[in-house]
């Protein structure tokens, strides 16, 4: 059986509050850009607005690209 690590779990909360911080700091950023650089990246604006509006635990839907390593 596995052990309990406190300190595992710390560092995995940590993570995971780190990726929501970042979900919501960049939905918001999405939602302030113009229609011009939403086409730029391949969405318009009801795109952006519904993926903007998520909850910060959701995880985006859009699929990435051939040649974007994130």
């Amino acid at each position: 059986m596995q052990r309990f690590s406190l300190t595992q779990f710390r560092y995995q909360l940590s993570y995971q509050l780190r990726q929501y911080r970042h979900y919501r700091r960049s939905r918001r950023q999405l939602m302030t850009l113009d229609d011009r650089l939403l086409e730029d990246i391949g969405l318009d604006r009801t795109q952006a607005l519904k993926e903007g509006r998520k909850a910060f635990w959701k995880q985006t839907t859009f699929k990435r690209g051939p040649y974007e390593n994130r």
